[in-house]
């Protein structure tokens, strides 16, 4: 992960882009060059395709040859020669359709198999960054990159890039044989190519611009629809659906109104560049026909040179048609590389220390020192100590934003503190590999995530390699009986979310989950806050069951995971204000007392001790 500096440096870096302080084409190559990596696995396909590509072009110059032999020589010799010309220029024809297949096949193939590849590579990176990225990059944004800036590459890679050499070398060669046809028509033409550049350069600089800022608005507009979707109902219960259509439609509006401009630049940019190059045809073609009436000039050469003219007329159009495919590709580029630049905090040290899979020492919380990235101005863990002994089963209490989650997000090695140190088994986490720390844990938090899956792929999230017995003995264990009630049983998808599940039916699926990771440490984010009576008595038995033996850690919010804890930890402000059993906290007063009357669901007669 960046630091927020470096993140505002890149943010000043789009935003000078886009107050006109462009990127020269060098930098634009540059960035397209970095995506060489995902094509170079392809070499054989690429070579097919090069040399389709010159056989292609080769065969369309081969026709303006064709063309001066038919007009000199064709109508005025008998007609098998006749014959022979039209057999002559239909093989070329033959070779131009094989060799453009070929092309555009291998092309097509490249390109589609360059995106899936910086897809995967990108999502695989993602997964592996911290959750800190998260808290300052949108989720819709990701996607964004992931699928419009994906897709606007497969363009460029899968089609423009070689529409682009295509037209390169047909304009290259079809220059050289307008002046092997007529250097004094070429002469003329050649004068024109400078009016034809500079609008090129112009446009194409900014449309390039445009095309960043198009994606950034596009990127805005997925953002934007992705989290109201995700939070429909509260949208619905809120009655906020107007207010959201009514942003989203701005932001659409933004982003069309940006989208229009960068076309009204691509439509300027190809208008001109037609109006030049047909212009120059025009005034080349009068000035051919009076030399072929004057006999200084034969009509079969003036023909193929006009067939010439029109190839590199056609080519220089299409040639700035494919760079502003390519200028929006560069951006896009840019962007998805910035996500593979992005480096996580948290990640195996070179030398990783070993962790134990059997927990025999205690869990150590030593004077840990811990900010958020976007609350660097707020500890959430401030001065932090706790032992927890292997076995042991530990509430944690305290108000809001005590730190309390964070206890649980460090342990999980999802963040590493500024200060202080976590130790397992005797070893610093903050040096041993992630992984390892959390194939430890098993954690099921008080909002459970449940996939849009099947109820079998739900409970084997925990733990992939297990069979199908021990999925349906956790399901049993987590009292997960709907499961057998629902129309496909275990194979039955719970929708988005769980959209299709109770609150009470997610927790005992998040439970069954754990419950079949068979984890040495759990992290219960109070497991049963959202189960009705029956289910809780159940799932207590299950938990009580499973937490035999086992290091448990609780978020506590009901009496009955507090009276049956070994010990209570009472938070406020990141720091352990006191610790001990109910009784004696209760004895104590203080804070607990009032969290213990205001919070957990009991009647003022059980707190009386």
């Amino acid at each position: 992960m960046r630091s927020e500096r470096e993140t505002v440096t890149d943010i000043s870096t789009v935003n000078v882009e886009e107050n006109g302080e462009k990127p020269s084409s060098r930098q634009v190559a540059q960035r397209l060059k970095n995506l060489l990596r995902f094509v170079l696995p392809y070499k054989k396909q690429v070579i097919g395709a090069l040399i389709a590509l010159v056989f292609a072009s080769a065969a369309l110059l081969l026709i303006g040859q064709a063309v001066r032999l038919l007009l000199d020589h064709g109508f005025s010799s008998g007609t098998e020669d006749l014959d022979q010309f039209f057999i002559g220029l239909m093989a070329v024809v033959a070779l131009l359709a094989v060799a453009s297949f070929t092309r555009y096949y291998l092309v097509s193939w490249i390109g589609e198999r360059v995106v899936a590849d910086i897809r995967r590579s990108v999502f695989d990176h993602i997964l592996k960054l911290s959750p800190s990225f998260f808290e300052i990059t949108r989720t819709g944004e990701v996607l964004s990159r992931l699928t419009t800036d994906t897709t606007l590459i497969q363009t460029v890679v899968g089609s423009s890039v070689s529409v682009a050499l295509r037209n390169f070398l047909s304009f290259i060669g079809g220059l050289a044989l307008l002046i092997y046809t007529s250097p004094k028509l070429a002469g003329m033409v050649l004068l024109v190519v400078p009016c034809i550049v500079v609008p090129i350069i112009v446009f194409g600089r900014q449309v390039r611009k445009l095309s960043r800022k198009n994606q950034d608005s596009i990127a805005k507009v997925s953002a934007r629809a992705d989290e109201t979707l995700r939070s429909i109902q509260t949208t619905q219960a809120y009655t906020h659906e107007a207010h959201d259509s009514r942003n989203f439609a701005e932001d659409v509006e933004e982003s069309f109104r940006i989208a229009i401009t960068r076309i009204r630049a691509r439509a300027w940019l190809t208008g001109l560049v037609i109006l030049l190059v047909f212009g120059a045809i025009d005034l080349v073609l009068w000035i051919g026909a009076r030399d072929v009436v004057n006999n200084n000039m034969s009509p079969g050469t003036l023909g193929s040179f006009v067939f010439y003219a029109i190839v590199v007329a056609g080519s220089l159009g299409s040639l700035s048609e494919v760079w502003g495919e390519i200028q929006r590709a560069a951006g896009a580029s840019e962007r998805l590389l910035e996500l593979l630049r992005e480096e996580p905090d948290i990640r195996a040290p070179e030398n990783p220390v070993m962790i134990p899979e059997k927990l025999t020492e205690p869990i150590m919380f030593e004077n840990v020192q811990f900010h958020y990235p976007s609350r660097k101005d707020m500890p959430a863990l401030n001065d932090f100590s706790l032992s927890i002994t292997p076995g042991e089963t530990v509430a944690i209490v305290g108000p809001s934003g005590a730190g309390k989650s964070t206890v649980f997000q460090m342990l999980l090695r999802f963040y590493d503190p500024q200060l202080g140190t976590i130790r397992i088994n005797g070893a610093d986490i903050a040096q041993a590999d992630p992984s390892a720390v959390r194939t430890l844990t098993g954690l099921v938090p008080q909002d459970p995530i449940i996939f849009a899956d099947t109820a079998f792929a739900n409970i084997l999230y925990g733990r992939p390699d297990a069979n199908e017995d021990e999925v349906r003995a956790a399901a049993k264990a987590a009292a997960c009986d709907f499961i057998e009630d629902l129309p496909e049983g275990f194979q039955t998808e719970f929708g988005e979310r769980g959209i299709k599940l109770s609150g009470g039916q997610r927790q005992r699926i998040a439970i069954a989950r754990a419950i079949l990771r068979d984890p040495e440490i759990l992290l219960l984010d109070e497991a049963t806050s959202a189960l009705d009576a029956q289910s809780e008595q159940l799932v207590q038995q299950a938990l009580e069951n499973l937490m035999k033996g086992r290091t448990t850690l609780v978020i506590a919010h009901r009496l009955a995971t507090v009276l049956n804890a070994d010990r209570i930890i009472v938070m406020d402000n990141g720091r352990v204000l006191t610790q001990g059993t109910h009784e004696e906290l209760m004895q104590q007063g203080g804070l607990y007392a009032k969290l213990a009357r205001l919070q957990f669901d009991i009647g003022r007669e059980a707190l009386i001790v």
